[in-house]
């Protein structure tokens, strides 16, 4: 059953034609990752489909009841008109539950008071099982599981919100929504954001999410970990794939093959169909030839109509086309000739690293390092060997220090202490996160001449036409590009230095999905050495042999490929969590001593009422504690560790309390 659905959806400015044909629907329970290249209204859909904007033409029908949450992809204007802190605005997810809350701790005055009626006792009971059921003793819980997830710390709950910055804003609307819990959420770029480990905590909430999932995202690892459907937007329609996102990939290869051997055929078949006409036209079997030349009109002027993979499989009846005018011989010639093949395969970026000369078999070793600027230590470092062919991913939160290890290796910055030792015959290709490198003021094409002073216009523009930069494009202003621009220009000029020893940082950056498909290929078949400091998980696990990770001060090796690091960091979060001390059992509460007579068996049974409800909501919070240690270990999160323990201890000391009140106060004889 699917709970949203559009129809023929086009989107329209003026005379520009950002989108038409759109159809697709979201069944109730779908994780659906929609990608495309950039600029062809991805954003723009997803504002549709959320009711935030209106289609030009087509519909969307979204089934009665169903309660839509949507993240942009850049929240600067939220909560402009709230003036609230982060926590405050957690809080207001629950309101009703907080009202439910005041309403029990009414009525229990009221009954501490005296007032015993049996019809207190009956709401009392009905509000308390629906404030239960609703989670109202897990939602302080929850809120604190999703904003740690998230990355704000126990210091930024109380931030107000309009101090917080763009990204913070972000990641604030998100927690939000987690807590609301809609059928269907979709999210807009939700990672760009986040560090790695508030991306793996977000999948693994995700990935357990009951309803329904609509998301873009550049991060392929993501969409692997909790999509299982992909939609392929492109300007005239969406291509549904079955599977995560590397499914998608093999499937896609697949089609796009079937497609491009079928149209071969077909066009062959077309003009084994116009040669027999033209042998017969005006001879014998010129009745045939006529025939044939009235069928193979309507057939090219469906193909013009409806496009090559429109009129597959398709009857004369279904494609509705009908009284065409027969074509001239030489009419139908040019209109095979000019048949265009199926859409689908996007622009080829020519992205070709090739490596002059060989290195020496040391590439990098330090020893005893520490990274950091005179006054200011950011981390000190094992030591480190990385070797000709090898690969090294540099992996760490936001501000450890990476480019600034990347500049100390490269000798841009001296250690603060230790050594940095470069082999020999290197020829170093660095590629700065922030090209910075790039003059705004030139051209495109001044660029590339800078470069290569005596390479030939004419050969400048086919060259850069290999990394889409195609007619016009080339006289635009570097400072004047998009992010995914710069990006592809900069990977321009680093593929014709010809360097065996690559120091790439951030260079998926601002890369649409393709794009960094092509960059992932031509580092695959790339003959040197490799050095990336990167967020895009996908790449480093294809191609790291090594990972380097910056972590409490300190960066650490491990000789493994991606996987196996992941494997090695879980398992020693489960030795951890095994050395940890078993937690004390509760106390079995003893059997009630009998109902006292009159007043004082009801006022003794609202005090065990009471006393019940507090032991009940303790029980669940320490049982959800005992959840957030588990996730905590799981995941590696040992700074958590501690301070989760002593949280653990506390709330089993206030239910050992609580059970030693109840106790007493159900067998104090009549």
């Amino acid at each position: 059953m699917s709970i949203l659905s559009a129809a023929n959806l086009g989107q329209y400015f003026g005379t520009y034609d950002v989108f038409h044909g759109i159809s697709a629907s979201v069944p109730n329970d779908a994780k659906i990752g929609l990608v495309g290249p950039n600029g062809v209204g991805k954003t723009t859909l997803l504002r549709i489909l959320a009711g935030i904007d209106t289609p030009t033409s087509g519909s969307v029908h979204r089934a009665k009841g169903t309660r839509l949450g949507y993240l942009r992809q850049e929240a600067v204007d939220a909560f402009a008109e709230r003036d609230n802190t982060v926590y405050g605005e957690m809080l207001t997810v629950f309101a009703a539950l907080r009202a439910q809350a005041v309403q029990l701790q009414e009525m229990e005055a009221r009954m501490a008071g005296g007032d015993m009626t049996e019809a207190l006792f009956e709401e009392y009971g009905a509000v308390q099982e629906a404030f239960e059921h609703a989670g109202g003793y897990e939602y302080e819980i929850r809120i604190a599981q999703v904003l740690e997830g998230l990355g704000f710390s126990a210091a930024e709950w109380d931030m107000p919100l309009g101090h917080l910055s763009g990204g913070q804003k972000t990641r604030a609307l998100l927690a939000r929504l987690l807590l609301e819990t809609p059928d269907l959420l979709i999210l807009d770029e939700p990672t760009n954001h986040l560090d790695v480990q508030a991306i793996e905590w977000l999948e693994r909430a995700l990935r357990a999410w009951k309803g329904a999932l609509l998301v873009v995202s550049h991060d392929r690892y993501f969409l692997d970990n909790v999509v299982d459907h992909i939609w392929e937007m492109s300007r005239t329609g969406i291509e549904v794939y079955r599977g995560n996102y590397s499914a998608y990939v093999q499937h896609r290869q697949e089609r796009w093959d079937y497609l491009e051997q079928t149209f071969e055929a077909e066009k062959a078949r077309l003009e084994k169909e116009l040669d027999f006409i033209r042998r017969n036209i005006e001879g014998q079997g010129v009745d045939i030839a006529r025939g044939k030349l009235k069928r193979l009109s309507r057939e090219l002027v469906a193909i013009q109509q409806l496009g090559f993979a429109g009129v597959q499989g398709k009857s004369w009846m279904e494609t509705g086309v009908g009284g065409v005018r027969m074509m001239t011989v030489d009419e139908a010639a040019r209109a095979i000739k000019g048949l265009e093949r199926p859409v689908g395969r996007p622009p080829t970026l020519n992205m070709r690293l090739q490596a002059t000369g060989r290195s020496g078999t040391l590439v990098l070793r330090t020893r005893n390092l520490q990274v950091g600027y005179p006054g200011k230590s950011l981390f000190e470092s094992a030591d480190i060997v990385l070797e000709r062919l090898e690969c090294a991913a540099l992996i760490g939160p936001n501000g450890a220090g990476k480019t600034t290890f990347l500049r100390t290796a490269l000798g841009h910055l001296p250690p603060l202490d230790g050594e940095v030792t470069l082999g020999a015959s290197l020829k170093v290709g660095y590629f700065a996160q922030a090209h910075d490198s790039l003059n705004p003021e030139q051209q495109v094409i001044e660029a590339l001449l800078a470069e290569r002073p005596g390479m030939a216009p004419a050969e400048a523009r086919n060259y850069l036409a290999g990394y889409l930069f195609r007619g016009d494009d080339v006289w635009k202003p570097v400072g004047a590009l998009s992010g995914g621009e710069r990006a592809r220009l900069a990977l321009a000029l680093l593929a014709l230095d010809g360097a065996n020893f690559l120091v790439l940082d951030e260079p998926t950056n601002h890369l649409d999905i393709h794009a960094q498909e092509v960059l992932q290929a031509g580092l695959e078949g790339f003959g040197g050495t490799l050095l990336l400091v990167t967020h895009d998980r996908y790449l480093v696990d294809r191609l790291a042999t090594q990972i380097w990770e910056l972590r409490d001060g300190c960066l650490h090796v491990f000789r493994g490929t991606y996987k196996e690091f992941l494997a090695a960091r879980e398992q020693a979060a489960r030795r951890a969590k095994e050395a940890a001390p078993p937690a004390p059992p509760a106390p079995a509460p003893a059997a009630p001593a009998p109902a006292r007579p009159g007043k004082a068996a009801r006022r003794e049974a609202e005090t065990l009422a009471a006393l019940e409800a507090r032991i009940s909501a303790t029980e669940a919070a320490l049982a959800e504690c005992e959840r957030h240690l588990q996730t905590a270990g799981d995941a590696g999160h040992y700074t958590d560790l501690a301070r989760l323990g002593h949280e653990y201890t506390a709330t089993q000391a206030e239910l050992d309390r609580l059970m030693a009140e109840w106790e007493a106060l159900a067998t104090v004889p009549v």
